[in-house]
Formats: structure tokens, sequence, C-alpha cells
């Protein structure tokens, strides 16, 4: 059975993973830190139940809230069509445009194939633990993961910033 300690043992040691991953999702700290908060304490509130391993249970919560949060939240931000300076490729800022560039890419995708990206590269987490995180079977993962490739490699953003080599 699951107690107080093994809760606070969880968050403490699974934080920062679990932060970068919201960031990927949501693309803001701020937002991802709410993100975090809102899944763990949904999972406080189950954490008797929960099995063995937590980590499926909790990335579920993550992109789900995720998922609900995006239907409901306007993004007041409008992205620009150029940039005002454009870095030389040898810059060190040329790296930071190319890793902007490709969360912009995964930004454009729809929020459950953004998902399996997330977990399938950023958390390197096989297939069958990211369909049971999203409640969805296997081959779903895959050809969410197809489409969302798919589309990444049509998008110029995307396109450029692989070229570049980050």
């Amino acid at each position: 059975m699951r107690d107080r300690a093994d809760f606070e043992r969880y968050v403490g040691e699974r934080a920062p993973r679990l932060l970068r991953t919201a960031y990927l999702l949501c693309r803001d700290w701020a937002t991802a830190e709410d993100l975090v908060q809102t899944a763990l304490a949904k999972a406080w509130t189950a954490w008797r139940r929960v099995g063995a391993n937590p980590d499926p249970y909790v990335y579920r919560i993550l992109t789900n809230t995720h998922a609900s949060w995006g239907r409901r939240r306007w993004r007041g931000e409008v992205p620009t069509g150029e940039l005002p300076d454009t870095p030389q490729p040898s810059d060190p800022e040329a790296r930071l445009s190319t890793r902007d560039a490709l969360r912009t890419a995964l930004t454009a995708l729809p929020a459950r194939q953004r998902a399996v990206i997330v977990l399938r590269y950023f958390e390197d987490l096989p297939d069958a633990a990211i369909g049971e995180i999203l409640g969805c079977s296997v081959a779903t993962v895959r050809s969410q993961a197809s489409r969302a490739l798919a589309k990444l490699r049509l998008d110029p953003a995307a396109k450029s910033a692989v070229n570049t080599g980050s």
C-alpha cells in the first residue's frame, strides 16, 4: 500500500522529468509548472490505488490535463512570419533558433500527436507504455506518430531546423 512518504519520494525523484515533459507539451514554463502541479494533485487523490509503477498513471493525467486545457484556454500569443534578426549558422544563437524552430513545429501538431512524439522521442517510452498512458492501442500510437512525423516533414520550420543539424 502506498503512503505519503512514497508519494513525496516519487515527486522528489520525478518532478524534474515531469516538468520537462510538461514543458515540451505546452512550451511555457509557468504553464508547465501548473500542469505538473495539477497532475500530481490528481495523482495524490488516487495514490493508494496506483500500481507498482505510477509513471504511466501520472503521464496519462499529465497528457489528459494538457489536452483539456488546450480546449479551454485561448493562446494570446500570435506567431510572426519573420524573426527580427537571423543568426549566422556558426553562431551559438543559431542552435537556440534551431531548437525554437523545432519546438514551434512541435506546437503546430494536434495535442495527441504532440503527446505521442514527446513521450516517444523525448521520454524514450515504448509504444505500449505510450498507449497505456494515452488510453489507446499500440497501433493508434504508431499511426499518430506516423502522421505527426509526416506533418513535421512538411513543415518548413522543422525542415530548416533538421537541415541545420540540431
